[in-house]
């Protein structure tokens, strides 16, 4: 009670019936479509890919200190294929490689491995965004044999580091 009584103090003196009917237009502005959009099946924007369609296959690939002149951040689109990445089909047919050997492209390296103590240099790398239905975030650095391998394994999405 004491909640409608000061929000009825703050509306404007407009016969309620009016107000009402402003407010459900309002609402069915908004909600309307998004209530279709709702409804309509997932396969309904599949494509023949393996992702959700046109366009959600999208990553962006931030590299840095790479001293190899591949510093900068590239976006990637695998459904269709396209974006400023150097080289999007060799990229995107990588992560399908990857996925089809059951491999998660993205995975961290497993808690308990054992790493060689090795260094592979400064060059960092962050991929973001969504690949097959799933958020991606994943980050990349040269500093250690699990971590240079892993980084190995995703070229050329992430660019060569090696000589």
């Amino acid at each position: 009670m004491r909640i409608s009584s000061q929000l009825s103090s703050r509306l404007p003196s407009q016969p309620s019936s009016r107000l009402s009917s402003r407010f459900l237009g309002s609402v069915a502005t908004v909600v309307g479509p998004l209530a279709l959009l709702a409804a309509t099946p997932v396969a309904a924007h599949a494509d023949t890919g393996a992702g959700l369609g046109p366009g959600l296959d999208h990553l962006t690939v931030t590299v840095t200190e790479s001293d190899n002149g591949s510093d900068g951040t590239y976006e990637l689109d695998c459904s269709p294929v396209g974006g400023t990445h150097t080289d999007p089909a060799a990229a995107c047919g990588r992560l399908e490689e990857l996925e089809a050997e059951g491999v998660d492209p993205f995975a961290p390296v497993a808690g308990d491995a054992r790493c060689t103590m090795q260094y592979g240099g400064p060059a960092t790398a962050r991929v973001t965004g969504n690949w097959h239905g799933r958020a991606v975030d994943s980050s990349y650095a040269l500093s250690n044999g699990c971590e240079i391998s892993r980084w190995q394994q995703l070229e050329p999405v992430l660019p060569a580091t090696g000589p």
